[in-house]
């Protein structure tokens, strides 16, 4: 089983042609995070949330990819029951902000765009204008991609910020070279941010490998599936 946990204003819906592609290959179940889709009336912080996975998926090991929102949980969740997991895909994930100011100006961060969400309640304007920063310049403007993202609410997405963002997640450096499992950290070439990322999370790692794909920002597994695809399949086995 491979376990799908998706990135921030998405839903399992999202995963577009790199779910089909795995879907081909694997069993695949898409998780709808809290504050999202069918979980938009769930809250729930990143530790309760691995729960909420661990709980769905029950007692079987099964493989788990996440990417950017969903890498954090997918990471929180592996580090909490290291033993149910298999193998580990992270895509645009990070270990935690370890720079305790830093971390706090961006949960601050987080909590004026929440209110600001709530405040404007125009769901499709903020998905324009999420979707419009330069993380995702290479995404192109795809209309399928904005209706699933549409199946979220403010609600939702303003609980999710608060208390799933990336300020709230504790800093998990020290705790990487105890995590003994085999772990593929996937970033965009042209997403220097969050291949330097992974390349520091590589390094600590006991049995991680890192994956660069060509002429790709942030979102990758949206704008190259087939070769995301390929590189999963591949080294899933």
């Amino acid at each position: 089983m491979l376990v799908l946990l998706h990135g921030f204003t998405q839903n399992a819906s999202c995963w577009g042609p790199l779910g089909s592609h795995l879907g081909r290959s694997h069993t695949v179940v898409a998780v709808d995070l809290p504050g999202h889709g069918g979980s938009a009336t769930v809250d729930a912080d990143l530790d309760e949330t691995a729960a909420l996975v661990l709980e769905v998926v029950g007692s079987d090991r099964f493989d788990l990819f996440g990417y950017s929102l969903g890498g954090r949980v997918a990471l929180t969740t592996a580090l909490a029951a290291p033993e149910r997991i298999d193998h580990l895909v992270l895509l645009g994930a990070t270990a935690g902000i370890d720079d305790p100011e830093a971390a706090a100006e961006r949960r601050r961060s987080d909590e004026a765009l929440a209110t600001a969400i709530e405040r404007e309640d125009d769901l499709p304007a903020f998905l324009r204008r999420w979707l419009d920063q330069d993380l995702f310049r290479d995404l192109d403007d795809d209309q399928a991609q904005l209706a699933a993202r549409c199946r979220n609410t403010v609600g939702g997405l303003a609980r999710s910020l608060r208390r799933a963002g990336a300020g709230t997640q504790d800093p998990s450096w020290e705790r990487l070279a105890r995590l003994d499992i085999p772990t593929l950290v996937i970033a965009g070439q042209e997403d220097a941010k969050f291949r330097a990322i992974a390349e520091r999370m590589v390094e600590l790692l006991p049995d991680g490998e890192l994956a660069v794909v060509e002429g790709a920002g942030h979102a990758c597994h949206l704008t190259r599936p087939d070769a995301v695809g390929r590189l999963v399949d591949g080294w899933l086995g």
